[in-house]
């Protein structure tokens, strides 16, 4: 990208340099991480937090239309994925669950918002750090419920006849402690990555074709509309990402709490 980009202006169309944004910070200097990808990341969690703080600040016995709809976004979460993959026991679990999912579909969403057209998710470290906070949580209830052994057993150790175990035993522990934590975060950031590269394909090639010849105007119009019906798409994929990443997490604390597996 050229020159000074401002704070929240995205270059348009969007190029392959979004996914290496440069320091945007207001007191000057190399701050390489304060880049507009961080600055999305403040804003969908401050938006989160300042709704919130002002939907319960006074609660009313008939709910306003604020309390309303945060009642319904956090009784979805509570009902819909914390005590229906847990169960009871998950109600203790769906507050982060629901932040888990508001989190992860505020980020998404800047990925079709004029401006800034790219998700933070979009950047592996994003997931990746999702998906270890998941790990973590997972993990730790498990340990704290049975106790190191018998967790690492009821993970590792499958009802199978003796022989067979050594064969079993390491698949068990891959999928449990090294393939769960890299499917949560791959499956989230190639799904954003890929949003944005098709977008960014159609919007561009538009651009291209007129730029090439005049004559593929028309073709740049068809490009172009590809481009807002895959934008609807991408508003699904970002919905159902959040919502498969945050009931992963939840299916993952339930086999950890579970007495057998």
């Amino acid at each position: 990208m050229n020159g000074q980009p401002s704070i929240l202006a995205a270059e348009f169309p969007p190029t392959i340099q979004e996914f290496f944004p440069p320091s945007i910070a207001p007191w000057g200097g190399d701050n390489p991480w304060f880049t507009r990808i961080t600055l999305m990341v403040w804003i969908a969690t401050a938006i989160i937090i300042v709704f919130f703080l002002v939907a319960y600040r006074n609660p009313q016995m008939v709910p306003t239309k604020r309390q309303w709809i945060a009642e319904s976004i956090y009784g979805f979460g509570r009902n819909s994925i914390a005590k229906e993959m847990i169960g009871a026991d998950g109600v203790r679990f769906a507050p982060y669950l629901t932040s888990l999912f508001l989190f992860i579909f505020g980020v998404n969403l800047f990925a079709i918002l004029p401006g800034f057209q790219i998700s933070p998710n979009s950047h592996f470290a994003f997931p990746a750090m999702l998906a270890t906070i998941s790990y973590v949580l997972f993990n730790y209830v498990g340990i704290r419920k049975h106790g190191l052994g018998k967790y690492l057993k009821m993970a590792m150790v499958p009802p199978a006849p003796w022989y067979i175990l050594p064969l079993l035993v390491p698949i068990e522990f891959a999928s449990t402690f090294l393939i769960r934590p890299f499917s949560l975060s791959v499956r989230l950031f190639a799904n954003m990555f890929a949003g944005h590269m098709l977008l960014l394909v159609f919007t561009l090639g538009g651009f291209a074709m007129i730029n090439a010849n005049g004559l593929l105007a028309p073709v740049s119009v068809l490009s172009w509309l590809f481009t807002i019906a895959l934008t609807f798409l991408e508003f699904m994929v970002i919905a159902l990402q959040a919502y498969v990443f945050t009931v992963l997490t939840a299916s993952y604390v339930q086999g950890a709490l579970a007495d057998e597996h």
